[in-house]
């Protein structure tokens, strides 16, 4: 929904958009078959966890026009390649694709990007795809099969930015990226007495109120609220329509649209979607004690996030009560509400509330004290 309101029917941008929805999630090649029908030659697919150079694009059409292979992949070197599928290539020619390695098993940093090139012997290969252990069908998979079958298959590397979006903090990382190229433009309001420093974005219809000091790379978009004395710094961005209260400090954070952060509350290296309500007095810490790199949860095991700062990844519609707090690297389902002087310490679901139950000791304080 998202995507279909910024693009609309594309007229703006001097093309016609047709939108296709994958009714079960069944993985790429079956997301890849619904346009079938509306393809007569070649296609350009692009995952869409990923953030990438647009030059790419560019390069790879010509070359694509130029080799006329049967597919070309798009193909980076990476530290460690064992959460992508590693290729194997000769002479520009891909051999084999090995989905997540082991570390020390990958026999190459050379890894699929998630940028394909296709023709339309793809779709003959995808309706043959048998479903995979993970219950999906996957692209790699067709991809495999025309190897197999000795159709030219080529890589084209690159070096150029891109970023793949496949964990939670990685949205932090991508922030951190585009946040960097910022150039300041100030279409809001910044009463006297605020202090701006670095470079900043603020939206049409936005205010910085007096005794706010930031300190870019920081983008505020429409219609925001900002203070009074708050301290925003290091690359956050916020979406239109937030509101942050009194004495708010942010630090490396996405604010998504519509949410409120209210007075008194501390955020650090997270992220918090659309239309939540962060109550007064809210402290989300991102750092452990012993220094350590912070893991989290993804789907059964844990794992390192490779940063020592990571604070809490917060879905929409989410709810906290006044004094609430949150542990280094957790993750709170949309919808979800956690209640006045919690601890989160752990993962929450979706559509779930936790809350603390006290026990009170109430007294005539004209008699002798009981405990």
């Amino acid at each position: 929904e998202i995507v279909k309101d910024y693009f609309g029917d594309g007229s703006e941008f001097g093309v016609n958009i047709t939108y296709k929805t994958q009714k079960d999630f069944l993985g790429t090649a079956n997301a890849i078959s619904y346009g079938e029908d509306f393809i007569q030659d070649s296609l350009l697919v692009l995952n869409g966890d990923i953030i990438l150079d647009d030059e790419i694009i560019h390069e790879i059409i010509k070359k694509y026009d130029d080799l006329k292979p049967d597919t070309l992949m798009v193909l980076t070197e990476v530290v460690d390649p064992s959460a992508f599928g590693v290729v194997e290539i000769e002479d520009g020619n891909i051999k084999n694709i090995i989905e997540k390695p082991k570390r020390e098993e990958a026999p190459s940093n050379l890894v699929n990007t998630g940028i394909y090139v296709f023709n339309k012997d793809i779709f003959e290969k995808i309706e043959k795809t048998e479903i995979s252990e993970r219950g999906e069908y996957e692209i790699t998979d067709s991809v495999s099969m025309q190897i197999e079958e000795g159709k030219k298959v080529i890589g084209h590397k690159t070096d150029k930015d891109w970023i793949d979006v496949g964990r939670p903090w990685e949205l932090i990382e991508v922030n951190e990226e585009l946040i960097g190229n910022l150039k300041t433009q100030i279409k809001g309001k910044v009463e006297n007495g605020a202090h701006i420093h670095g470079e900043v974005y603020l939206g049409e219809g936005s205010v910085i109120k007096a005794g706010v000091y930031i300190e870019g790379n920081v983008y505020i978009g429409k219609n925001c609220d900002v203070g009074p004395n708050c301290y925003i710094r290091g690359n956050t961005y916020f979406g239109d329509n937030v509101h942050v209260g009194n004495a708010v400090e942010i630090k490396n954070s996405i604010i998504m649209e519509n949410t409120n952060v209210s007075h008194l509350s501390y955020v650090g290296d997270s992220v918090i979607g659309s239309n939540c309500n962060i109550a007064a007095g809210t402290n989300i810490a991102n750092l452990r004690f012993d220094n350590a790199n912070i893991k989290t949860k993804i789907k059964d095991s844990m794992e390192d996030s490779g940063r020592r700062k990571l604070g809490a990844i917060i879905g929409d519609s989410v709810k906290t009560g006044i004094n609430s707090s949150f542990s280094p690297g957790v993750k709170v389902g949309s919808n979800s509400t956690i209640g006045s002087n919690v601890l989160l310490y752990e993962d929450l679901p979706s559509d779930t509330r936790v809350l603390l139950k006290q026990n009170h000791i109430i007294q005539d304080k004209n008699k002798e004290y009981k405990n």
